[in-house]
Parts: structure tokens; C-alpha cells; sequence
């Protein structure tokens, strides 16, 4: 079996696309200040309501988060990130039994408390950087994804000089794939992030999706969430991030065509649309 069909079968089918197609996972923020829907969804009754929505429109996967992670964003205390997301975890996995939930966060303290509320994924921009991140996961049996970061979101932006780009974010999940099983994870539950527009320009975000075979090569699944980034303002020129949804889909359907798994979006029902599309043209 190839690395690429290892990492396609690690996990379950689209509920919309078949058994091969890739997952998509709608994004849930409980935040205030995220880049493109801070404050939209910031009560968990919104949260809760927009979550089900996105689960109606074909999301096989929610991710809540309760920190924002956009360049310059300052952290938030574990407490104040735990009732955010908490309560909205409990309340879709009360009213979506069947549904993936992720918790977005890099703290241990968070991820215990959502994985207690109902999550069965924890999201983390740090790579598990936090020490007791991995052991709480083992003990979890909780899946776990690993994304490329230098740095801290507050920080990452100034640390964005590669040799070689693909090749630098490879090892480095590399060694953090080898860090968290180490410590008890579940070598088949690690998906990886490469991590579009952390620590990355405009113009290393399309080499990077164009390079995923790279990371693919590692054996584990691939996660890609370019919706909305800024290197799609760059390329057409949209300054709203609420407005990039073209342009987003266009993104999501580059790094499916180079073997991504798991698609991060806000835009669930648009890129399911292009992706029956996509799948249709591609299996004639």
C-alpha cells in the first residue's frame, strides 16, 4: 500500500463524498478576536447553533476553539478558554451524537476538560507542546493533531526564513510524530497540520500545499486549513477574509488533488459543492 492509501484509510469515509472522500471539518470559533469570524459566535448558544448548522450543510468533523490563533493574538488564560469551549462541546455532542468533535487548543488543562465534554480529537497549533498534552491524550485514546509552528501565533510572523520549506516542516512533524508516541499516543490516531500561514509568507503557503507528498510520506493522515487566510487575499486581491470563499474552495480542492484528508473550513456547504464536483470529474 502506498503512503498515500495508508494515510486515506486511517480514517472514516465522507458522510457526503463517499468512503474515500475527505473529511471536512467546520470550523467553530468561541472567540472574540479571530481573524475572519471573531465575535460571530462567541455565546455558546450561537456557537451550539452555528456548529448544527454546519453539521446540517455536511460537516463530518466540528472544531471549537476558545483561543484565537491569528498573527499577534495574545493567549488566553486555560480557565477563560475552558468556558468557552466546554459548554459548546457538551452541547453539540448532546444534540449530534454522530459528529467528530475537536477541541482547538494547545493547553492540557483545556483539552482534559473537552474530551470529558464529548471530544474525541484534540487540535493542536503547538504540535503538543505542552508536556502533559501527549500523556493526556494516550490516556484518552483521543486522536491527535500535530501542526507545524515556529514560535508562538503572538511571534510566528517574524520567524518565516526556510532553506527548504517543505522539507523543514516535514522533519519537524517528524520528530513530533516520534515525540507523542513516545509518550503513549496511539501512532494510528496522529494526524498532521503543515500549517498554512503560521510561520509561513503568502508565497510559501501554495508550495507547501503543492509539496503535501512530502508529509504524506510520514504514514500519517494530512489536515489542511488554508480557509480565509490571508495568502488568499494576497493572490486575488479580496482584503475580506468573510469574502474569500472562491478562493478558499479553490485552495481546498489544490490540496485534496495533492492528498489531504481532512479539510479545516468555514465555508462548509461551498466546498462540499466543489468537491462532489471535483470527485465526479476525477473518477469518470
Amino acid at each position: 500500500m502506498s503512503d498515500r492509501a495508508a494515510a486515506r484509510g486511517a480514517l472514516p469515509g465522507s458522510r457526503r463524498l463517499g468512503p474515500d472522500g475527505p473529511l471536512v471539518m467546520g470550523i467553530v470559533n468561541v472567540t472574540p478576536d479571530s481573524f475572519s469570524d471573531g465575535g460571530r459566535h462567541a455565546h455558546t448558544d450561537a456557537a451550539i447553533a452555528h456548529g448544527v448548522r454546519l453539521w446540517g450543510e455536511g460537516a463530518d468533523w466540528l472544531d471549537v476553539g476558545g483561543e484565537s490563533t491569528r498573527p499577534g493574538a495574545e493567549p488566553v488564560p486555560a480557565a477563560v478558554e475552558c468556558a468557552r469551549v466546554v459548554p459548546v462541546i457538551a452541547g453539540l455532542r448532546a444534540r449530534l451524537p454522530d459528529a467528530v468533535l475537536s477541541v482547538d487548543t494547545s493547553k492540557a488543562e483545556v483539552a482534559g476538560e473537552a474530551l470529558a465534554a464529548g471530544a474525541t480529537v484534540v487540535n493542536d497549533v503547538t504540535a503538543a507542546a505542552d508536556p502533559q498534552m501527549a500523556p493526556l491524550v494516550a490516556r484518552a485514546q483521543a486522536w491527535l493533531v500535530l501542526m507545524h509552528l515556529r514560535g508562538t501565533p503572538r511571534t510566528m510572523q517574524h520567524d518565516t526564513a526556510y532553506d527548504d520549506l517543505v522539507g523543514e516542516v516535514t522533519a519537524s512533524l517528524a520528530a513530533a510524530v516520534e515525540r507523542v508516541v513516545a509518550a503513549g499516543v496511539d501512532p494510528s490516531r496522529v494526524i498532521l497540520d503543515p500549517g498554512i500561514g503560521f510561520a509561513k509568507t503568502s508565497a510559501d503557503n501554495p508550495r507547501l500545499i503543492a509539496g503535501l507528498g512530502r508529509l504524506l510520506a510520514l504514514g500519517h493522515p494530512v489536515l489542511v486549513g488554508a480557509s480565509r487566510k490571508r495568502f488568499i487575499g494576497d493572490l486575488t486581491g479580496v482584503t475580506d477574509p468573510a469574502a474569500r470563499v472562491h478562493g478558499s474552495v479553490g485552495a481546498a480542492l489544490a490540496a485534496v488533488a495533492n492528498g489531504a484528508r481532512i479539510l479545516r473550513v468555514h465555508d462548509v456547504a461551498a466546498t462540499i459543492q466543489a468537491l462532489r464536483v471535483y470527485r465526479a470529474c476525477v473518477d469518470a
